[in-house]
């Protein structure tokens, strides 16, 4: 009987364990979720649901107040170009990378079209009335230039005056209360400083893109000219800058114009890590001067320089490392009245330091001929500091103004003026002389007509208004001369003068 009994207790304890372990396995079964809709797209993953999570940005790291002050004040920069030569319409079809691949941009882009051609890129707004500045290379030899605004209005822009050394255009359009973007001090910017790159990318309207200063004073060699005058003190980011940027807005998290963005490194024509643009202390004084004078004020010390690094200090024995070294002086230069020799250091100018010739030029280029400088420079060990009035390329202090040569003359009776830029790029010319008033004049009976362009006289080509009287005084002493040229719509002429 205690047996039976001992049987049965043994099997209730078992029915109870497994029934506790049964239950608590179910109690830690995870609870059953309703199936849900598989999308038509197996790769497609959708996200949980829509939630934020409270996050404070860190002071300084904010681009969206910057972002918002300066996207209304960027411009898409359009334009076209007449029918021109080949080698004409590649170079305007897209200036911006020509300018680093010269004739292997051809890998890149193919056969320019027989006609014209379009291109565009970025413009900022500066002032409320109208005025843009941009790059050269963005505008250069364009028959037309129209401006679309952030709010989608459009204007026809004329071209207030241009600058190849330091590749940079002002534009104005008829409107007012266009809002704009204030000028930040360039020579504040640290490396390592967030900035903000603003313009039309492929022509991606108001695009905004992030980075930081990678270096300042970057000479890339990219505005090669043969008088050696172009000016290269980039600031390098590694915002994402592509085709289309340029003459678009680098700016820092306040939201203020630190740099014209112009160029990127690249070997394919796109982004590859760096961009360039250049510095607002200098865009400023170039705009200021093409406002004012229609010409920028060059200033030079006059002065061959080189960069000083260890092979040159150990060639010349220097005692530094700083600075640039000075090869030679032009006579009557600035530098030379100031008192500078062949083989001084220059470290200063101003008080800010130049270790570089991109950073002198820069310093240089911010001021007008007739401006003082203080130019600090050693002198074997000795450290010394003089004044130097700068100088034009003429070699005067004067304010220049535009070319004389250019100017409108009267001759015969009939007025010779310059040929607009326009109408030179929407008929493929280099250069002419634009005659009006002939029924008034000498010139009545050739059969000219008022807005002739005189391109040739005989065998001289003709690229100013005196180059005209020049030459026609010139066949006074022969049988006479045969003009050749062209009307704004394109039509050739050819009219002989003073031959029997």
């Amino acid at each position: 009987m205690q047996a039976k009994q001992m049987m049965l207790g043994l099997l209730g304890s078992a029915i109870l364990g497994g029934g506790v372990a049964v239950g608590g396995y179910k109690l830690l079964e995870p609870a059953a979720v309703a199936p849900q809709a598989v999308a038509a797209n197996p790769q497609v993953r959708y996200t949980s649901e829509m939630r934020s999570t409270p996050y404070t940005v860190p002071e300084g790291l904010n681009f969206v107040a910057a972002a918002a002050a300066v996207t209304p004040a960027v411009v898409h920069v359009m334009t076209e170009y007449a029918a021109a030569p080949v080698d004409q319409r590649q170079q305007q079809m897209d200036p911006f990378l020509r300018q680093f691949f010269g004739d292997q941009l051809d890998q890149f882009h193919g056969q320019q079209p027989q006609g014209g051609g379009q291109g565009s890129g970025s413009g900022v707004i500066i002032a409320a009335n109208g005025y843009i500045v941009t790059n050269n290379h963005v505008i250069d030899k364009a028959s037309k230039i129209e401006v679309v605004l952030d709010d989608k209005r459009k204007f026809d822009a004329e071209l207030v005056g241009a600058d190849p050394n330091t590749d940079l255009a002002v534009l104005k359009v008829k409107a007012d209360n266009l809002p704009f973007v204030k000028y930040g001090n360039s020579d504040d910017v640290k490396v390592g400083q967030w900035v903000l790159a603003v313009g039309n990318p492929f022509n991606l309207n108001s695009t905004v893109t992030a980075g930081i200063i990678s270096a300042k004073g970057r000479n890339i060699d990219i505005l090669r000219r043969k008088d050696n005058m172009g000016i290269e003190s980039f600031i390098q980011t590694d915002a994402v800058v592509n085709p289309g940027n340029s003459g678009g807005a680098l700016v820092n998290l306040n939201g203020d114009l630190i740099g014209i963005n112009s160029a990127i490194a690249s070997h394919t024509g796109s982004y590859e890590g760096y961009s360039f643009a250049i510095p607002s202390s200098l865009a400023s004084k170039v705009v200021d001067d093409l406002l004012k004078y229609k010409v920028v004020q060059r200033a030079l010390l006059g002065v061959q320089i080189q960069e000083v690094d260890a092979k040159l200090a150990s060639e010349k024995k220097l005692n530094t490392l700083n600075g640039v070294y000075v090869q030679g002086l032009t006579d009557g230069s600035a530098g030379a009245q100031a008192g500078l020799k062949t083989g001084d250091i220059i470290t200063q100018i101003n008080g800010v330091a130049v270790n570089t010739s991109s950073q002198l030029q820069e310093q240089v280029a911010r001021f007008r001929p007739g401006d003082k400088i203080k130019v600090s420079y050693l002198r074997g060990s000795s450290a010394n500091t003089t004044e130097a009035v700068l100088r034009n390329a003429t070699g005067t202090t004067g304010v220049v103004r535009e070319d004389a040569t250019a100017a409108a003359i009267k001759y015969e009776g009939a007025t010779i003026a310059a040929v607009p830029p326009r109408d030179l790029a929407k008929l493929g010319l280099e250069g002419g002389a634009k005659i009006s008033g002939i029924k008034g004049s000498n010139f009545r009976e050739t059969g000219m007509a008022d807005g002739f362009i005189i391109t040739r006289i005989d065998k001289n080509a003709v690229t100013k208004p005196s180059d005209v009287k020049n030459y026609l005084d010139q066949a006074r002493n022969n049988s006479g001369a045969l003009v050749e040229g062209v009307y704004p719509d394109g039509r050739k002429a050819y009219y002989p003068i003073g031959q029997e």
